[in-house]
């Protein structure tokens, strides 16, 4: 049975990579990476889109606050619910068939929101967005693993995570622009064909790195040395434990029970959950808060809303590109990962701050900077290429945010909850900080050693 990839000693392979020539290496990992940025940005986009719809599809379809507050949520229960079987669905795949079918029928289901005339089908294709939109992020996690070395993988999940926030915060106007002139349904219908677009770039321009033209030998060395999983030969793959590429594993339900036994995966489950709170918080929530605890003209918020996302797409970059240098610098895969994650985690605590000033101005940039780290604590996905065992890599990272998206189900229900209780987000602020604070404690208490996981046959 070949041996897996620990990450323990991942300077071995790092120094064997010093060895490579770099002076005619390509750089076709790149251009694979800017194809995941984009495909990520359109997913956050189709599945928020209904946030900035909501003012003029309410009073169209006739829809009351409790039941936009259910819309909202109903995406995270199919989206949670299909985490496992789309991870199974990529092991049995591989990425680009898994990918090319998630966006092309997640975009189907977007454009189909944009033609609906009824609660009932709303809900249908908002549960549709949530199946189709599953795989996303266990085939990004794959993508990475595959193609980029140990000492890259951070950067290389910060630079397609950014793509969470840009969208938002960059085509936030334009998508109110194109709602003032042609209304809420153009919305979903330019939204939902773009990513039936992309969806054919991808297929088109999607390999892996031994069947890529544009990768060069030197580049695949380079990729290999460092510990990427590239398609070879099944006995140079045996010899040298490549993950990706190694026979897949025959899948047993047991098998997700022997996971969570393993502190690695319960512990980063735990804290990717506490991010994702403070992320679904201003997904959901936000304009809200800005709206009827802070009584700022939709104008305003419409300035300042922005600014959150733009720290948090600033986070989500430096978190990376700093555990990138801490691995390089020689720091184990325990501090080069954990560090960035657990002072993330830290930080985003102080949005509880904002509960105790009266400044709008100081209120936003506490949130911006709660925002900025969250975005540096999502760096889940790497850990999640480092830890998942021999070719259970899909369905690590289906349950990895199985767990991580539960906070989209929880965090509005709670948090709405609180406020119609207590009329105001006070409440809600200290659920959000404290959740950050356990996600800490897990990353240093609970998830230990950042190793490959071994299952017993």
């Amino acid at each position: 049975m070949p041996q897996p990839i620990q990450s323990s000693p991942a300077n071995a392979p790092l120094q064997k990579g010093a060895a490579v020539s770099t002076a005619r290496r390509s750089k076709a990992r790149y251009k694979i990476l800017a194809l995941l940025a984009i495909g990520t940005m359109i997913n956050y986009l189709d599945r928020t889109v209904l946030g900035i719809a909501a003012p003029q599809l309410t009073k169209e379809l006739g829809i009351n606050a409790a039941l936009m507050g259910l819309l909202f949520s109903v995406f995270s229960w199919s989206y949670v619910a299909a985490q496992i079987p789309g991870g199974l669905f990529l092991d049995r795949f591989g990425s680009k068939v898994t990918y090319f079918l998630s966006m092309t029928f997640w975009s189907l289901c977007t454009l189909a929101q944009g033609l609906v005339h009824g609660i009932g089908a709303l809900f249908a294709f908002r549960l549709g967005l949530g199946v189709s939109e599953a795989p996303c992020f266990p085939t990004n996690s794959r993508v990475v693993a595959t193609w980029f070395p140990q000492s890259e993988r951070a950067m290389a999940t910060g630079t397609y995570t950014v793509g969470e926030y840009i969208g938002l915060a960059f085509f936030s106007p334009f998508l109110f622009m194109l709602m003032g002139a042609f209304g809420w349904r153009s919305l979903f219908l330019v939204v939902g064909g773009v990513g039936l677009v992309f969806g054919v770039v991808w297929w088109l321009l999607y390999r892996e790195p031994r069947d890529h033209p544009a990768a060069n030998q030197e580049e695949l060395d380079y990729i290999e040395a460092g510990g990427g999983l590239t398609q070879r030969g099944k006995d140079a793959d045996a010899a040298a434990g490549d993950v990706a590429a190694s026979p897949k594993r025959g899948f047993e339900w047991r098998t997700i029970g022997q996971l969570l036994r393993h502190r690695q995966l319960t512990g980063i489950c735990l804290g990717q959950f506490a991010g994702n709170s403070t992320l679904v918080f201003f997904l959901t929530w936000f304009p809200t808060y800005l709206a009827t605890e802070r009584h700022m003209a939709w104008l305003k918020i419409g300035f300042f809303a922005i600014m959150p996302f733009i720290a948090a797409s600033i986070g989500v970059m430096f978190g990376g590109v700093f555990s990138d240098w801490l691995l390089r610098r020689g720091k184990s895969p325990n501090v080069a990962r954990k560090l960035p994650i657990i002072a993330g985690l830290l930080l985003a605590s102080t949005i509880i701050l904002a509960n105790y000033v009266e400044s709008n101005v100081v209120v936003i940039a506490i949130l911006s900077v709660a925002f900025f780290a969250q975005g540096m604590a999502a760096l889940g996905w790497t850990l999640v290429s480092d830890i998942a065992p021999e070719g259970l890599l899909g369905v690590t990272g289906g349950i990895f945010n199985f767990a991580a998206n539960l906070a989209g189900i929880v965090t509005p229900l709670v948090v709405g909850v609180i406020v119609a209780a207590t009329g105001s987000f006070v409440g809600a602020l200290v659920f959000i900080g404290v959740i950050a604070l356990i996600g800490a404690l897990s990353y240093i208490f609970v998830v230990g050693d950042i190793k490959r996981i071994v299952l017993a046959d």
